[in-house]
C-alpha cells in the first residue's frame, strides 16, 4: 500500500478522524480522542498501529509498511 491507501484505510474507520497534534510531519488517526495509528507524511509509506504487542509483532513480519513506533512499543 502508498501512503494515500494508507490514509484513506485509517479514515475508512468508523468515527475515525485525522490530526496533527505533533506537528504536520505526523498524520494521527484517532477514534473517540483514542489514537490507533501514525502515518508520516513524506517518504516511504510507514505505519505505526497501537494494537497487542503480539498482533504488532505479527503485523511487522507480515507487511513491511508497518514499523515499530518507540512510543508504541509496550514490551520492554
Amino acid at each position: 500500500m502508498d501512503r494515500n491507501e494508507l490514509r484513506a484505510y485509517c479514515l475508512s474507520q468508523k468515527l475515525a478522524v485525522e490530526d496533527f497534534p505533533f506537528g504536520e510531519d505526523v498524520a494521527v488517526f484517532k477514534v473517540m480522542n483514542k489514537i490507533f495509528a501514525l502515518l508520516p507524511v513524506g517518504g516511504t509509506a510507514q505505519i505505526s498501529l497501537k494494537c497487542d504487542p503480539t498482533l504488532a509483532m505479527m503485523l511487522r513480519e507480515t507487511y513491511p509498511t508497518v514499523t515499530p513506533g518507540y512510543h508504541l512499543n509496550k514490551i520492554t
